[in-house]
């Protein structure tokens, strides 16, 4: 969720000097593009995941503060709502057996803390949205204690002026309304981190985005809330509602929502943060001391504070990053579309298949975004979200075919060669793409899975909804557990 910040309230004054700020920032950061004042030579990747606690009868455990003091690990964080937590994996580049080693850093931190986390009476759970969630855990008391948490549901708040109202049609219909942002809490993802140089930043970025709806086909994990059997992966719709700081006269005049997929191609990294500073106004207008400008004239590298804040407040799924580590500054790609889960190996399996398939395209002498409207893989992007692994995509060249026959006819082998190109291990590659490859053939995904077990409960036993739910979650963590990949997983 970003930087730490104190409990405060923020004046007027505070939103000018704010704003006068963070357009300095963004002078200064186009000019350090000018000058090429980046790292890039070696690029690594990176990994965040989100999860979910629960308790031993499988419902949401508020027990974040006590199980990040039982793992006493700083790669755990708090996250908004007290049933999460996330794991930040160091970064790692890819070549020979890096995706190798990230699955076994993940599955062996996850572990232990798993066994710490049951000692206070929680357990975690990989899932884009815990399925026994029910609104009554959804409430301002849900919240994280990190005092950011309550300040962003206050502006968010502040800016609509009323309630949120959360509506999805999908197997089944949802329409609820929520006076906190908590909702989001129910959102749980898989972040892949890709360094870029600022030269090539727009062509994989571009490429992420056309690829963004079948990530989201193949890795659908969240079919299921309050009860509700809703799209494949109803956290996309869910976590466009939940932060929307737009009231409906606003939507109508055609202002952007903070959950954004874009409305371009981009020529430059620079083009997305300007997008950030001309069409959102601060959510948390936080000034630091330092003055980039003077900064960077004295030969140092700025941190360029305000315009990290700014930018870590609009929820781009496809988020451009400006960090500094051991005083070099780079740019990454936040990649938000997926769910959390499965299992590890699945996770690093989706991985391998965005970072093979974003640098094949990216490095290809034609480009495929000069061949697809962006319109087109916004479209694709909702279509694979509400359909999953069974949906219909456009595809230059092929029109419109099922995602899972576009992935093995055309879109396996771009990741294959892309993979290569990383310098990663052939069988290593083979490995994850074959999971990849297995999960279109069987059309098996987490989603599809979930929806499956929860029908047999409800169809040949018998039993409530509530108590479906319950007996299938408990499955889902024992499947997890094993590392089995899901397109494997047997009914109960």
């Amino acid at each position: 969720m970003g930087e730490d910040v104190g409990v405060r309230a923020f004046t007027r004054e505070d939103r000018a000097r704010y704003r006068e700020k963070v357009r300095r920032c963004l002078d200064v950061f186009a000019e350090m593009l000018r000058e090429s004042r980046f790292e890039f030579e070696r690029p690594t990747t990176g990994l965040e995941i989100e999860l979910n606690l629960v308790d031993d009868a499988a419902m949401p455990a508020m027990r974040n503060a006590d199980v990040l003091a039982a793992v006493a690990d700083p790669s755990f964080q708090t996250e908004l709502g007290q049933f999460n937590v996330e794991i930040n994996v160091a970064p790692r580049r890819l070549a020979g057996t890096g995706t190798a080693e990230f699955e076994q850093s993940v599955r062996a931190s996850l572990n232990a803390a798993e066994e710490k986390a049951r000692t206070v009476g929680a357990h975690m759970v990989m899932i884009g949205i815990l399925p026994t969630l029910r609104p009554e855990h959804l409430t301002v008391g849900t919240l994280s204690a990190n005092p950011r948490y309550q300040l962003l549901n206050e502006q968010i708040f502040a800016a609509r002026g009323e309630d949120l109202r959360i509506a999805i049609s999908g197997v089944e219909r949802l329409a609820t309304t929520a006076d906190t942002i908590t909702p989001e809490a129910a959102c749980t993802s898989t972040q892949f981190h890709l360094q870029v140089s600022p030269a090539r930043f727009a062509d994989y970025w571009n490429a992420a985005q056309a690829v963004a709806g079948v990530q989201v086909a193949l890795g659908a994990n969240a079919p299921l809330l309050f009860g509700r059997e809703l799209w494949r992966e109803t956290r996309i719709p869910l976590f466009e509602q939940a932060t929307d700081t737009r009231a409906e006269e606003i939507k109508a005049q055609g202002v952007r929502p903070r959950v954004w997929f874009g409305d371009r191609w981009i020529t430059s990294v620079f083009d997305l943060f300007e997008e950030n500073v001309r069409y959102y106004p601060a959510l948390l207008p936080i000034c630091d001391p330092e003055d980039p400008a003077e900064t960077l004239a004295a030969g140092d590298v700025p941190q360029l504070a305000e315009l990290r804040l700014h930018n870590g407040t609009i929820y781009r799924w496809n988020r451009p990053v400006y960090d500094v580590v051991r005083g070099r500054p780079h740019l990454r790609i936040e990649n938000r579309v997926l769910p959390a889960g499965p299992t590890v190996l699945d996770t690093v399996a989706n991985g391998a298949f965005y970072f093979g398939l974003v640098r094949a395209l990216a490095e290809s002498d034609r480009p495929l975004w000069s061949q697809m409207s962006f319109s087109a893989a916004e479209e694709n992007f909702h279509a694979c979200a509400r359909h999953g692994i069974d949906a219909q995509v456009f595809w230059p060249g092929l029109g419109y075919l099922p995602v899972s026959e576009l992935v093995l006819r055309r879109l396996l082998p771009l990741a294959h060669q892309g993979l290569d190109g990383w310098g990663l291990d052939p069988a290593e590659r083979d490995r994850l793409l074959g999971i990849i490859e297995g999960r279109c053939l069987t059309g098996r995904n987490g989603a599809t899975w979930q929806v499956a077990t929860l029908h047999r409960f409800e169809n040949e036993d018998h039993v409530d909804r509530p108590e479906a739910l319950r007996r299938m979650l408990g499955h889902y963590v024992d499947l997890m557990h094993s590392n089995r990949p899901v397109h494997e997983w047997p009914l109960p």
